[in-house]
């Protein structure tokens, strides 16, 4: 009877080999306040900026801000990366009424916020960003975008992938304040 297990430990490391070879070639994220670096970003004409980075520069200067709350895996997410976000309008809107802010809800950095630290939590084969969660109000569905006052309150949450016009007239209500005085279902039927 002939021994089965060189050959099978012989492709087990053979496999690690390049597993390890593998995910060495593979480029790696810069760690940031929220792990997106201006490597990983998409090509929107979007200046978008760290969660820290956004919380110091509101500090300075105030300014409303606006989180795209997303993960890697979320298809239209990267739909809205390829469309809404590319289109100019959209881009100059936002950087000139806010903080941009690309959050990665499944992102594993620590963030120090509000006198909490947030981390991720672990769950089944992905997990959650606390902050994300809180963000959220633990309704994780995405893309999620949130606005935050210039003192950083919560304006409002809105779910969903949006096509550029339909876009354009959120930040049309948030910027011109309009959710001061009236719901975005009233304000769109104007």
């Amino acid at each position: 009877m002939k021994s089965t297990s060189k050959p099978i430990l012989f492709g087990m490391i053979a496999f690690a080999v390049f597993g390890v070879a593998a995910a060495s070639a593979l480029p790696l994220k810069k760690a940031g306040g929220n792990g997106l670096s201006a490597k990983t970003q998409p090509e929107t004409g979007i200046q978008w900026i760290t969660w820290d980075e956004a919380m110091k520069a509101s500090a300075k200067q105030p300014k409303k801000i606006f989180i795209d709350v997303y993960t890697d895996w979320c298809g239209w997410c990267k739909q809205m990366d390829k469309t809404t976000f590319a289109d100019p309008k959209v881009a100059e809107t936002i950087n000139k009424h806010f903080y941009a802010v690309k959050f990665d809800a499944e992102g594993k950095n620590e963030i120090a916020y509000g006198g909490r630290t947030f981390k991720f939590v672990a769950s089944g084969a992905r997990g959650v960003h606390e902050l994300a969660y809180a963000l959220l109000d633990g309704r994780l569905g995405y893309p999620s975008y949130v606005y935050l006052n210039e003192a950083q309150e919560r304006i409002t949450i809105s779910p969903g992938y949006k096509p550029v016009e339909s876009f354009l007239k959120e930040l049309d209500f948030i910027t011109g304040e309009h959710y001061k005085t009236t719901s975005f279902d009233a304000f769109m039927k104007k």
